[in-house]
């Protein structure tokens, strides 16, 4: 699954299409995708793990599940989800993706505060929030899109090496401290992932991801494939993580 800073990068990517007319419309997707065949794309952005086209007087959200995929100015051999021609050689195409059209405002939408990446990100709002799951794990409040929008996996099990904190530990049992490193490495990291992402060197930093031995202190890694409510992969080490309960 496409983490927030993919998003960032892929948002970017997709700047030069602002403002251009859609010729060409195809794809899977049972939505009325027709109706974006003429449309002008107003402007792109993302929120968290969501990629938003805004049309007039609808946005498209893509969604990429976790095998998503796009391609631009490219295809692979297979039927998109969406395809957006905008001349004869400049396209985008989507595909194992999840395609909706909104209707509503997205400032009613979205809390662009809760964004890591987001210049509107609020740090503190982020803390009230958590103070308010006192009982989750760490490891399923750092996945919680309402929490830390844009947080994947891979991000998790990065932020929670880096603070030493063990991904079985309470959210309710962490110090003022140690809360304000959960939320300070959790948007710290994710611009580290994006500069690294864009430099294709990301795999090279890992220190747990699918990691075998612990760099700080060189102690087996743990692996547990389905952790916490969330049942998705978790990489620690058992030796300088601590848990909290």
């Amino acid at each position: 699954m496409p983490e927030g800073p993919s998003l960032v990068i892929l948002r970017e990517a997709l700047q030069p299409f602002a403002g251009k007319r859609v010729l060409r419309v195809a794809g899977n997707s049972r939505q009325p995708i027709s109706d974006i065949d003429g449309k002008t794309l107003r402007r792109v952005r993302n929120w968290g793990k969501q990629l938003l086209l805004e049309f007039d007087p609808f946005t498209i959200r893509i969604h990429f599940l976790l095998y998503g995929r796009w391609l631009i100015d490219e295809r692979k051999d297979a039927t998109p989800r969406l395809s957006l021609g905008f001349t004869r050689d400049r396209e985008i195409n989507f595909y194992a993706c999840s395609v909706r059209f909104l209707s509503e405002p997205l400032d009613e939408l979205y809390d662009w505060s809760g964004d890591v990446m987001a210049d509107e990100w609020d740090p503190a709002q982020a803390r009230r929030k958590l103070r308010a799951r006192p009982d989750r794990l760490v490891a399923d409040v750092l996945l919680d899109q309402d929490v830390f929008a844009g947080v994947g996996n891979i991000i998790k099990n990065e932020v929670l090496h880096r603070i030493r904190l063990h991904p079985g530990s309470r959210v309710g049992a962490l110090s003022p401290r140690k809360l304000g490193d959960l939320v300070r490495e959790a948007r710290d990291y994710s611009f580290d992932f994006y500069r690294w992402r864009k430099a294709f060197e990301l795999k090279k930093h890992y220190q747990v991801h699918t990691k075998q031995t612990c760099p700080r202190d060189g102690h087996r890694i743990s692996y547990v494939k389905s952790f916490g409510a969330a049942h998705r992969r978790a990489f620690f080490c058992e030796a300088c993580q601590k848990v909290y309960e």
